[in-house]
């Protein structure tokens, strides 16, 4: 680089960046930024995400959620083939709720009573080939207008964001991935189906779990009864979570 800033460094300084800056920004927004929209239909009870960036967005959506009012409440199919690659299920009592992702069940563990902090086990951010999950912390905080969710790494850096509109009737809200927080996408300089999936699926399963616990007094009671912890190592991939 240094060869190029020195012979520019006078007319040509502003222009010579110019030509690759469109690839380097489009990569960026891929790679580093990517955001999806999340779109709630209320004639189907069903949600479409697509590639905030994408100008053919609204024909190419990237997944499908339908919501159901039993078991699992949530169900995630991919947009090309309309296959299933995941649910995720919540309870009208217990403050936990259950994901199943490709197979694996994960359970996204209360870590407080009555603020929004929850643990999940990740196999897509494991950095040693799945073999063994990684502890991911979801953080939220509530305003007038949005809700936003944050997921953290076991080092506590923000590598994903759910920004969700509380009172937006068809426009949710919108998922940002960090990408440079992320090793695995600074690597590759893109984010991995298996990592989207994942974060898609959890940050929406907490959404519409915090929306069942502000409605809902059971889910009052199932918070003063519930026994959230932060150090939960057993279970939490799913094996013996109950319904």
């Amino acid at each position: 680089m240094s060869t190029t800033l020195e012979p520019s460094q006078d007319d040509y300084r502003g222009v010579s960046p110019e030509s690759p800056q469109p690839s380097q920004h489009h990569q960026q927004n891929t790679a580093e930024d990517l955001t999806l929209q999340v779109d709630f239909s209320w004639q189907r009870f069903k949600s479409l995400i697509t590639n905030k960036d994408d100008p053919q967005a609204s024909s190419s959506p990237l997944y499908i959620i339908h919501h159901k009012a039993i078991k699992p409440h949530l169900t995630f199919k991919s947009a090309t083939d309309n296959t299933t690659f995941a649910t995720g299920s919540l309870h009208a009592f217990s403050i936990d709720a259950e994901c199943e992702i490709r197979g694996r069940s994960t359970t996204l563990k209360a870590l407080k009573r009555f603020k929004t902090e929850y643990m999940h086990r990740s196999y897509a951010f494991a950095t040693n080939n799945g073999a063994e999950p990684v502890r991911l912390t979801w953080t939220g905080s509530c305003g007038l207008k949005t809700w936003d969710y944050i997921c953290l790494d076991e080092k506590q850096m923000p590598v994903a964001k759910f920004s969700a509109n509380i009172w937006a009737v068809k426009k949710i809200g919108t998922i940002t991935f960090l990408g440079s927080n992320i090793p695995s996408v600074r690597d590759t300089g893109a984010v991995s189906d298996a990592l989207r999936e994942e974060i898609v699926v959890t940050a929406l399963t907490l959404f519409y779990c915090m929306v069942l616990r502000t409605n809902s007094v059971l889910s009052l009671f199932g918070a003063v009864f519930s026994r959230p912890g932060r150090h939960d190592e057993q279970g939490e991939e799913g094996k013996g979570g109950g319904a």
